[in-house]
């Protein structure tokens, strides 16, 4: 298992549990308390854990974008409302589009009319959102299941030939030195093959997200066209980020 797999896997315990044991984490993964406290010491300097007695517990850095999970979908909902309803006006009947996974685009999938579309998507939640919309062609590049998201690499190479009009994308947090970034190498790897095939890209993420990083980038702001939020973002923020040159709606 590489470094970046070890501390994957060392963030997505921290951030699920609160703290790690360099004891449990080391027999977990088959390596020595030494490598797992190198990878502490790693991630720590990156500022996404802090170092106890015996292991690490989460930081408390409000810079840090959260680990996806059941409860962050109900997590300022309000606002992931408003980022679907300003998302759904740019999509029309006939396009195919990709809804990444996320809380933001399963907002998406819920206000999607029944009409002529074709939608792809790798999230189980979304799936069984649009199942049910019978004028929906769902095209699910398949894999194994992490947490709500099915992934695997024969789904990237599916998605690299596949002709993508616009993609919704999401990420855990942005910031203008780390630009978009989540926790999951996999889920990286998926997210850049929707970028890179679709012809409009948008990134949809609540303001709460902004100012926020995770333990990878995927994609940097001059890779999406736009940026989808609500409302609440500040106006210092918003300028800040329109001044990488993306546009911010």
């Amino acid at each position: 298992m590489t470094a970046l797999k070890r501390q994957e896997k060392i963030m997505e315990l921290l951030l699920s549990n609160g703290e790690v044991k360099v004891l449990e984490i080391s027999e977990l993964l088959g390596v020595t308390g030494k490598t797992i406290r190198e990878d502490l010491a790693k991630l720590e300097l990156q500022g996404l854990l802090m170092r106890v007695h015996g292991g690490a517990v989460r930081q408390t850095d409000k810079r840090i974008g959260s680990f996806p999970n059941r409860i962050s979908q109900t997590e300022h909902l309000h606002q992931k409302k408003a980022v679907a309803m300003k998302a759904i006006h740019l999509i029309e009947a006939g396009d195919i589009i990709a809804l990444d996974g996320g809380s933001s685009t399963l907002e998406i999938a819920r206000v999607l009319p029944n009409a002529p579309l074709t939608v792809i998507t790798n999230d189980l939640y979304i799936i069984r959102e649009l199942v049910e919309k019978d004028q929906i062609s769902l095209i699910v590049p398949g894999g194994y299941r992490k947490r709500n998201l099915l992934v695997s690499g024969e789904a990237v190479r599916m998605l690299g030939k596949l002709n993508i009009q616009k993609v919704f994308i999401s990420a855990t947090g942005l910031h203008l030195d780390y630009g978009l970034s989540i926790y999951t190498t996999e889920l990286a790897e998926q997210k850049q093959a929707l970028l890179e095939q679709a012809k409009y890209r948008y990134c949809v993420a609540d303001h709460t997200k902004f100012d926020k990083y995770a333990l990878m980038t995927f994609a940097q702001f001059t890779d999406v066209d736009r940026i989808i939020t609500d409302d609440g973002l500040p106006d210092e923020t918003r300028s800040r980020y329109a001044a990488t040159g993306v546009s911010i709606d």
